[in-house]
């Protein structure tokens, strides 16, 4: 009876912990492939003026999402380990590759709109411009993200298990922050760079400097993740505690299996 009893307790306990991975995983995913499908399809204003100096501030409204991505793996990382961290990693890699499989399959199966050769795009107000709008956006600001995604995240994931190895499990807040902080900056400076470069994407002002312009993205994207990363320190903090004793989970014994 008693060993009855220890099994049914285990049998909940495997399936809380697998219940709790899908949903960080789920929210994972679903950002992910909504910050890539808005990605730059606008792009907000937030400029503001300190002491009569305008300060340019100019996100993409995919962003919004973006630094949700980074606090789900992090919980995956401290709850279950770099394995799994790195297995939903590669499952947004595939995720975004079907987007864009379906968004091209789209765009190739009839009708074919007459296109305006200026813009690639059907005739404006042709039925379907809409969609071949965001077809082309959203090739662009994937095919742009996907290798600052890559590289962002498995840096995230390395470093913060590096850093929980250095403390040996202690300070929480310094694996969280350093993690995403030093991955979010190459992300920044990687996605604005291959959207500009590559995708040709961003509305900079050609008559105008460049590298100027291209700075105060990279700036303006990478202050608001820092921003929110700082944030989200409080949540993490807390929902780590919760989830560890809900989850019954040791961290400081290895991966969870």
């Amino acid at each position: 009876m008693f060993s009855s009893e220890n099994d049914s307790t285990s049998d909940v306990i495997r399936i809380r912990r697998e219940v709790v991975f899908l949903v960080l995983s789920g929210v994972f995913l679903g950002s992910l492939t909504m910050l890539n499908i808005l990605g730059i399809s606008r792009f907000i204003d937030l400029s503001f003026s300190i002491f009569g100096t305008m300060i340019p501030f100019k996100v993409a409204v995919g962003i919004l999402a973006y630094p949700i991505t980074f606090l789900c793996t992090d919980f995956i990382s401290e709850l279950y380990g770099k394995r799994r961290a790195n297995l939903v990693v590669w499952i947004g890699l595939i995720l975004n590759i079907w987007v864009l499989f379906i968004l091209w399959i789209g765009g190739v199966l009839p009708p074919h709109p007459e296109m305006d050769p200026a813009t690639g795009l059907p005739i404006l107000g042709s039925e379907g411009r809409v969609f071949f709008e965001i077809r082309m956006l959203t090739f662009g600001a994937t095919t742009a993200s996907m290798v600052a995604y890559l590289t962002a995240q498995f840096v995230d994931v390395r470093i913060f298990h590096f850093l929980k190895n250095l403390t040996k499990g202690k300070h929480l807040w310094l694996r969280n922050n350093g993690s995403t902080l030093i991955s979010q900056l190459i992300d920044s400076i990687a996605v604005i760079l291959i959207t500009h470069y590559y995708a040709h994407a961003l509305p900079v002002n050609v008559d105008k400097d460049i590298v100027g312009q291209l700075i105060i993205f990279i700036l303006s994207g990478y202050i608001f993740k820092l921003t929110v990363a700082l944030i989200d320190t409080i949540p993490f903090y807390i929902g780590t505690s919760i989830l560890r004793k809900y989850l019954e989970i040791d961290t400081s014994h290895g991966e969870v299996k």
